[in-house]
């Protein structure tokens, strides 16, 4: 280490700030004017820095009133108010920039605060960056609460689906809080779906996360979770099951307006489009135990039901006036697979 470079730097940074608070805090003499020009010429350096603390010293102006007015901070006494002290305008100024400096540098690096209620509307996506530089994308007709501060980072999911990508900071764990149980991280990537105060599937494609579900109902009263796993919470229990790659990307397909189902119930495809597009989607009992399958296109309702009847012998699709949807079954043997 070249501690001569390093102190040669110190110094004249240390030159630069007094000069600033010179500049700052006084007219200067033509005497003083004169000194300021060989110095600023000794060096380009000098007058960079120097542009660089009176940038500074603008900047504090406007920060330190908020500061002193909050209680956040209290200025030390000056020392011209010390009794048989005498001191120069320009060195008192400097002294109290010094100590602004301080408080100005504890400012702009405490954690940044933010405490946000975020929703989306029907069949619309969002991505948002939150102030500790966590990702989260939302599905439509989700709604949650944002509560980041110098202690916590806690996000209340009322309902719909999410997908974090939260940034490291092991002192402040981040939270998801839903109606069915929480999710615990310090730095991960994973998926969070509830519908209900019951319903809750946990996707995690990054790092570890614990589960703490809101019921008895769970075998356990806390659950880890690696990467691939997903765990579903309802109110008969809780069940765990492995994902490979394909089926991870399957999981979070939303965040590209897909879905993708695999045997799912017709009911249930119809139940994913109908929150998705907040209208009314049904059928019979005959055709909701159809088993379908396939990729779609979220934002295609007409594509999708299309789909069903062409790929599904004897289903049928009716439109309200209401702007609800019935499916039927005409043939009620009817087991075919949909798919495209």
């Amino acid at each position: 280490m070249n501690f001569n470079n390093q102190n040669h730097q110190t110094e004249m940074e240390e030159s630069a700030s007094l000069w600033a608070a010179r500049l700052d805090g006084t007219n200067l003499t033509n005497a003083a004017q004169a000194e300021l020009e060989q110095w600023l010429d000794l060096n380009p350096r000098h007058r960079e820095l120097l542009s660089v603390y009176c940038q500074f010293s603008t900047d504090l102006e406007e920060k330190l009133p908020v500061l002193l007015a909050t209680g956040g901070v209290e200025l030390p006494e000056s020392p011209a108010s010390r009794p048989g002290r005498r001191w120069q305008p320009w060195l008192v100024s400097g002294g109290l920039m010094a100590a602004a400096a301080i408080v100005f540098m504890i400012w702009i690096l405490q954690p940044a605060t933010q405490y946000e209620s975020l929703a989306t509307p029907v069949a619309q996506r969002q991505s948002i960056e939150l102030v500790d530089g966590s990702m989260v994308d939302l599905d439509a007709r989700t709604s949650l609460r944002v509560e980041i501060d110098a202690t916590k980072r806690r996000v209340k999911l009322a309902e719909g689906e999410a997908f974090f990508a939260v940034a490291k900071d092991p002192e402040r764990p981040f939270v998801v809080e839903t109606p069915a149980g929480s999710v615990r991280v310090k730095g991960t990537k994973f998926d969070v779906h509830t519908i209900s105060n019951h319903d809750l599937v946990v996707t995690v494609l990054e790092g570890v996360v614990q589960i703490s579900p809101a019921t008895t109902n769970s075998a356990a009263r806390q659950i880890t979770m690696g990467v691939g796993d997903q765990l579903t919470i309802s109110a008969t229990g809780s069940s765990m099951r492995r994902l490979d790659e394909s089926d991870l990307e399957d999981a979070i397909a939303w965040r590209e307006g897909r879905v993708v189902f695999n045997g799912v119930t017709l009911q249930d495809a119809l139940d994913r489009f109908g929150r998705h597009h907040g209208i009314g989607l049904t059928a019979t009992p005959e055709a909701a135990r159809q088993k379908i399958g396939g990729r779609y296109a979220l934002d295609d309702l007409t594509g999708f039901l299309t789909a069903l009847e062409d790929a599904v012998p004897g289903l049928q699709v009716s439109y309200n006036l209401n702007g609800t949807v019935l499916v039927t079954l005409r043939d009620s043997n009817a087991t075919n697979v949909a798919g495209n």
